[in-house]
């Protein structure tokens, strides 16, 4: 993109449909969560899955981010190539090849950090199976009903985290748990109650207790501040925020301080077959639609439904005209694009960002 950069991405160079990424909202993003975490004694390991992209994760990390946080061993191939040191896969790790890479880049790096959770003896042998040298270093991770992995009991838990202490090829290094699924703030904090009972049953030095999403993380900088652990928060949406799931939930909307939509979307009308009726070319390969369809930034406009190649929207367009979109659950939205660009105020192309969604 080194001959559009200057260049306006209103004009067409880029083709449409597009996304874009503004540069202001993407830097003051990263720098409010920095902020948040140093303000509230948490350490933050972004989640990387939501961009996958070195620039984003340089961002961070020049931020203050401990790490960065993913969901496969896959991914944490991709981080580790972008030199990050520390590295926290959130999930259960089972597959031999994400193994013994892990393990053969622990005991190549001595600086480097890998951890993992686990929730069962099963999951715990496997670990110690791959084990080099360094031992794998494990969180046990609680769950609650009606979650995803994770032990349902602090008792199973506590039994869980003997078994790793008598396993050789693993080290026990903490609790994590998530919890992004629970629907209010009175479920949040019993289950950080939960979850710090844990943490002080583990006799461990300086134990880790992670937890992680980005519509609960007000109330873990209250319910948290006293524990003795080291809280690694995995929040990854606030990086771009956006126009819709997030904008709803966020608890900036709670607490001092905002998030900024960082994405967008720009295509153009294709046919306007019935009055007040357009077709737009923007679909699902272009914009995500899991957690609710792109948001029209023209009054008037709303979305009716999504196609593969075409989005169908109510409003009063003409062929041709260029239309803008806000997104909703930007963690879907970085997957659909390789290459995205970034721009100023005045949509003139700054930088570029690129994406590592498939690679292997």
């Amino acid at each position: 993109m080194q001959e559009v950069l200057g260049r306006s991405v209103l004009d067409g160079e880029l083709g449409f449909p597009l996304m874009v990424v503004h540069q202001e909202a993407l830097g003051h993003n990263i720098a409010t969560m920095a902020a948040f975490a140093r303000d509230h004694g948490l350490e933050l390991a972004p989640h990387a899955k939501t961009h996958l992209s070195g620039e984003i994760a340089a961002a961070q990390l020049a931020a203050g981010a401990w790490g960065l946080t993913v969901a496969t061993t896959r991914q944490a191939r991709l981080v580790r190539g972008f030199g990050v040191d520390r590295v926290m896969v959130a999930n259960q790790v089972v597959d031999r090849a994400g193994l013994e890479w892990a393990a053969a880049e622990l005991a190549a790096h001595p600086g480097f950090e890998f951890l993992s959770f686990a929730d069962s003896a099963a999951g715990v042998d496997i670990l110690a199976g791959h084990a080099g040298p360094r031992p794998f270093r494990v969180l046990v991770e609680l769950g609650h009903e009606g979650g995803r992995a994770g032990c349902r009991t602090v008792a199973e838990l506590v039994e869980l985290a003997g078994y790793v202490q008598r396993t050789p090829g693993v080290e026990l290094a903490g609790v994590a748990g998530y919890e992004g699924a629970l629907k209010t703030a009175e479920e949040v904090r019993k289950y950080l109650d939960l979850l710090q009972e844990a943490v002080a049953y583990l006799r461990v030095r300086n134990p880790i207790l992670s937890v992680g999403g980005s519509q609960w993380f007000d109330v873990i900088g209250r319910e948290l501040v006293a524990t003795q652990a080291r809280i690694l928060l995995r929040s990854g949406a606030y990086v771009t925020h956006d126009d819709g799931y997030y904008r709803e939930r966020t608890p900036f909307n709670r607490i001092d301080g905002e998030l900024r939509p960082a994405l967008e979307v720009f295509a153009q009308v294709l046919s306007t077959p019935e009055p007040g009726l357009a077709i737009i070319g923007l679909g699902k390969r272009d914009a995500p639609y899991d957690e609710g369809l792109p948001i029209p930034r023209r009054p008037g406009v709303t979305v009716l439904k999504m196609q593969d190649q075409h989005t169908v929207v109510r409003g009063d367009l003409r062929v041709g005209e260029l239309v803008a979109f806000g997104v909703s659950h930007p963690c879907t939205a970085f997957d659909k694009w390789r290459r995205l660009p970034v721009v100023d105020r005045d949509y003139r192309v700054v930088d570029t960002i690129n994406t590592h969604f498939g690679d292997f």
